[in-house]
């Protein structure tokens, strides 16, 4: 239950609106898209009172519960919020990994000695997390994983590398999928919480075709784990890593939409195309196609927040979250395509004079969207588990996953 009572929403609108024209920075609006620098914490100072502000509130995270640092608003608040937060041109500060998947993970399956270690610096922003599940020979049949984590008496012992970990070189800690037991594929795995200033665990950036350096092959060499960080039974990390991995897809999900601030396609053509007597895009082929991709940004956003209600219930998120992160990948990779049509030239800058912060954004972003169908489960492993979960079909494999 919501620790803030469901009132009056529009009274909750009045005192949303009102704090964010007390707090947020104007010189911050619309910017969410560049608030970090590569792995850096927030730098500007107007980015760190913002943090400040948010974490002070609990509206980093604001229907987790007030106990942890989260804002305890209802559903309800919390979508009001929202939609103030985008009249606003605002957006949350508070994110990642911790927020997207380990916290509501967690809150779920942590002891309440792990939650009240762990839950408050995500919902301050004061915590960064990499997820160690993939590895050299466990990609999409996850459960081969092979790191071990063996007892050693009054902890566990962890050798084994993980591959394509997010921000490992500047996480604070990582949630790690690891073998406690050979016999068994599923039910040998289990989920461990390991401090990456650790003795022994070795990070090694991998730099992709977009410039930039976001995965790493992460090495584990007689990592000493203390025993009291493995999140729920010996062996019962299957069970976690899947209901994890559906917060996971719900998250990536949220890149297709492009972001609640994000300028729309149609209005950025308006600022590098011909446009008719009309005002409209010159270009009919060019103005249907922009037409269509923003009717399909529209209703992901709309199916994506019905989902989000959906996943606050008892039930949690389900397989649906297959669909929404499959969607959301499309519409991003789409967006981006029409994105460096319209700049033209101006959409294929590198580096150098002659192109702004946002030309030489976008062809990165070209590029380093073309992972969004992969990571977090490729599209055809998404497929899988849409015909299994949703459609009932049969595994020709005769696999769980």
């Amino acid at each position: 239950m919501p620790d803030h009572p469901a009132a009056d929403p529009e009274a909750f609108r009045a005192e949303a609106r009102a704090w964010l024209a007390a707090n947020f920075p104007a010189s911050l609006k619309g910017r969410g898209g560049v608030m970090m620098a590569e792995g850096g914490l927030p730098s500007e100072p107007d980015i760190r009172a913002w943090t400040r502000a948010m974490a002070d509130k609990g509206w980093g995270v604001p229907t987790w519960p007030r106990a942890y640092g989260g804002g305890g608003l209802a559903p309800a608040q919390a979508k009001v919020l929202q939609q103030e937060m985008s009249a606003a041109g605002a957006w949350s500060p508070i994110g990642g990994m911790g927020v997207m998947m380990l916290g509501p993970t967690l809150l779920e399956y942590g002891a309440e000695a792990q939650k009240q270690r762990h839950i408050p610096p995500i919902a301050r922003g004061e915590a960064r997390w990499c997820q160690g599940f993939s590895e050299p020979g466990a990609g999409s049949d996850l459960a081969s994983l092979q790191t071990r984590c063996e007892d050693a008496g009054d902890h566990w012992l962890v050798n084994g590398q993980k591959i394509w970990t997010s921000g490992a070189q500047w996480a604070d800690w990582c949630f790690c999928l690891v073998r406690t037991d050979q016999a068994r594929k599923h039910e040998g795995i289990s989920f461990l919480l390991i401090d990456m200033r650790s003795g022994g665990v070795e990070t090694r950036p991998i730099r992709l075709i977009s410039g930039n350096s976001p995965f790493c092959e992460t090495f584990f060499t007689d990592v000493k784990v203390p025993k009291d960080n493995l999140v729920g039974p010996l062996g019962g990390g299957w069970t976690i890593a899947k209901r994890l991995l559906q917060h996971e897809r719900g998250g990536l999900a949220g890149a297709g939409r492009g972001g609640l601030t994000a300028e729309p396609v149609s209005d950025l053509a308006k600022g590098y195309l011909d446009l008719d007597d009309a005002g409209r895009i010159a270009d009919s082929d060019l103005r249907a196609r922009i037409a269509g991709h923003e009717m399909d940004l529209m209703a992901f956003q709309l199916t994506a927040a019905r989902s989000m209600r959906e996943s606050r219930s008892n039930s949690g998120p389900s397989a649906a979250t297959s669909i929404m992160k499959n969607a959301g990948a499309r519409v991003a990779q789409d967006r981006a395509e029409l994105t460096l049509e319209i700049m033209g030239n101006q959409g294929l800058g590198w580096e150098g004079e002659g192109f702004t912060r946002d030309e030489l954004a976008a062809v990165r972003g070209w590029l380093g969207g073309k992972a969004f169908s992969i990571y977090g489960g490729s599209a055809e492993v998404q497929d899988s588990i849409i015909a299994k979960r949703i459609l009932g079909l049969p595994d020709p494999l005769g696999q769980s996953r």
